[in-house]
């Protein structure tokens, strides 16, 4: 078999290229401060956005987080929030924007549709309205400001059926440092925003769809490129979440995972240059384990993109031209290659 050896040299530079993507934003202001708070509301998301004493909310929980969330706006002062954003109408979503409506007042709400047939919905668009305001449907390019801190609207792309792949998406810039919101955008929607050839590049990804494998696609994970991943998930949640494929792409991507099941809220802080977290609770376990390393080489086929173990029925039948010998399983995700569903390498 002829091999094309792909060096370790190669992946290095990748990492080092990928690391060094979108490092030319303007550093904030003296005096600027920045915290995104993955507040922790079990099987459902939400996030506390506070730039300069400006606050965003993104998401409130299911609607029996509403005191949670009513609460912890309180804690932190968020008596009025600059934005609200309902990222798509499912209840785990918009459910506890009712606490956050009874507590703070709001300037701008943003949400994919003004109608939508549950009671959690009306619920929200009835404490809007008794603020005087309604929803607004915002557009892909979209951009407004948070303090110190860029906001641009990046999805959806396109009207969808399913109300995941409604999800708006949406990136906030501090100085060089970037957060990725994707709702819960599954791997269609992804797809869709990814040819758009908008600029997916982020330090920070909170994960789609609550570390579903519907979502956050071997695709999407090398467009975004994260340091940190944060998922939004509830402890023993019937749903299986986060999945083991998606776990093991993040150890693909080499991205470090906060999990709000095991470490409670998530709180991350810029200045504009790095990341730091910290966490209501330490884990009682690894968040996403590594394991033992696999001292075995990789077969990919340049024609179909996918990679195998090396006896693997399909990699014995790749064309001698078409064969690409990886020294590792990141080499490998690196260079776009995806594994093979038959061997699961």
């Amino acid at each position: 078999m002829k091999r094309k050896l792909t060096g370790f040299l190669l992946a290095l530079l990748l990492l080092v290229s990928l690391a060094a993507c979108g490092q030319t934003g303007e550093l904030p202001p003296e005096g600027s401060s920045f915290e995104v708070h993955f507040i922790d509301v079990g099987q459902a998301d939400s996030a506390l956005v506070v730039c300069d004493g400006h606050y965003m909310l993104i998401d409130g929980g299911n609607a029996e987080d509403s005191d949670l969330v009513y609460a912890y706006l309180e804690r932190h002062g968020a008596k009025h929030l600059d934005y609200m954003v309902a990222t798509h109408a499912h209840e785990d979503h918009i459910g506890g924007l009712s606490g956050a409506l009874n507590y703070a007042s709001v300037d701008t709400a943003l949400c994919p549709v003004t109608e939508y047939s549950s009671k959690v919905f009306q619920n929200m668009v009835k404490y809007l309205g008794e603020q005087g305001k309604s929803l607004t449907v915002p557009e892909s390019g979209d951009k407004f400001s948070l303090g110190s801190a860029e906001v641009e609207i990046l999805g959806p792309v396109k009207e969808y059926d399913d109300t995941n792949d409604t999800s708006i998406v949406l990136r906030i810039d501090y100085g060089d440092v970037s957060f990725l919101f994707a709702g819960d955008m599954e791997k269609g929607a992804e797809k869709d925003l990814i040819e758009t050839g908008a600029d997916l590049k982020a330090d920070v990804l909170k994960a789609g769809h609550h570390g579903s494998d519907t979502s956050t696609s071997y695709q999407f994970l090398r467009e975004v490129s994260p340091k940190y991943t944060v998922i939004s998930v509830g402890e023993g949640n019937s749903y299986g979440h986060p999945s083991e494929e998606v776990l093991s792409r993040f150890r693909d991507a080499g991205t470090e995972v906060y999990r709000t099941d095991m470490q409670g809220h998530v709180i991350a802080e810029s200045d504009g240059k790095t990341v730091t977290f910290r966490t209501e609770k330490e884990a009682d376990t690894a968040t996403n384990p590594t394991g033992n390393p696999q001292l075995q080489m990789y077969v990919g086929n340049a024609g179909t993109k996918k990679f195998h173990l090396p006896d693997c029925a399909s990699a014995k039948n790749i064309q001698e031209d078409n064969q690409v010998v990886f020294l590792a399983r990141f080499q490998a995700v690196l260079e776009g290659y995806e594994p093979c569903g038959r061997c699961k390498p």
